[in-house]
């Protein structure tokens, strides 16, 4: 099962429909391991793609330069893994800097799963009353209360 972090707009900012809550996989992106400045334009990472865009390029020069052709397929290698590791960890900064607010994380198989979970969630949280009550220790008790042993071989006289 996959982590799915859900980023909303902040109160206050007009929220068109649904479709500004954003669901992000966390974990490994092939998409962006393949086509790493792509994947980055694609989500609108322009300054990340910017540079992934230059190193890959340096990448290329460094093939050109004697001595420093093994270089090349490993720096862009690198930027490959950087980019397929780090990519989704980009977006969600920059969803933050765009206003957005980190709400939950929630485990599912895929997008589909991860946007039932939430929707049934808001639906049951929506009636203000808490899912869950506090459970807190009386404030007399001083600690636990000895207990007899349980089970077949440490209750001696059974």
């Amino acid at each position: 099962m996959a982590a799915w972090i859900v980023m909303e707009p902040q109160r206050g900012m007009p929220a068109r429909d649904d479709r500004d809550i954003a669901f992000i996989r966390d974990g490994f992106s092939f998409l962006a391991f393949l086509f790493p400045p792509l994947w980055l334009l694609w989500h609108r990472l322009w300054i990340e793609a910017a540079l992934a865009f230059a190193a890959l390029l340096v990448a290329g020069g460094l093939e050109r330069v004697t001595g420093f052709a093994f270089a090349a397929p490993f720096l862009s290698l690198l930027v490959s893994i950087f980019v397929g590791l780090e990519g989704n960890g980009l977006r969600i900064g920059a969803l933050k800097r765009r206003g957005r607010n980190f709400v939950t994380v929630i485990e599912a198989d895929d997008l589909y799963d991860a946007e039932t979970r939430y929707a049934a969630d808001a639906e049951e949280d929506g009636d203000g009353i808490p899912d869950r009550l506090q459970i807190r220790p009386s404030p007399g008790s001083t600690g636990a209360a000895p207990a007899a042993p349980v089970g077949l071989l440490l209750n001696p006289g059974n």
